[in-house]
């Protein structure tokens, strides 16, 4: 596993707590690994989810440290999302 899935870990697990987040999400950071998160936190697993979100790692760091916006990203077509788009929306709004 590699050091920036480790850190995105215990990143995204300080975002998420206290979040109301209902289902699975994944990202798969092209090179790197995946994160999986769902209401019990973030963990590096490739486990299956409801929604895949995809990016490299340079493009993941910067949503995660704040400096790109998600759904920017989406539209540039630097992320891309596989499933349940509303999923999708719902984990945006919880690491906000």
């Amino acid at each position: 596993m590699s050091d920036i899935v480790n850190t995105a870990v215990t990143m995204l697990n300080e975002k998420l707590a206290g979040a109301d987040f209902g289902g699975t999400a994944k990202f798969d950071i092209a090179g790197e690994g995946s994160i999986v998160m769902d209401g019990s936190g973030a963990r590096a697993t490739d486990e299956a989810a409801d929604v895949t979100l995809s990016a490299d790692a340079e493009t993941f760091q910067s949503i995660l440290e704040g400096e790109t916006d998600p759904t920017s990203a989406f539209m540039s077509g630097k992320l891309t999302v596989d499933g349940d788009m509303g999923m999708a929306m719902q984990l945006a709004a919880a690491l906000a």
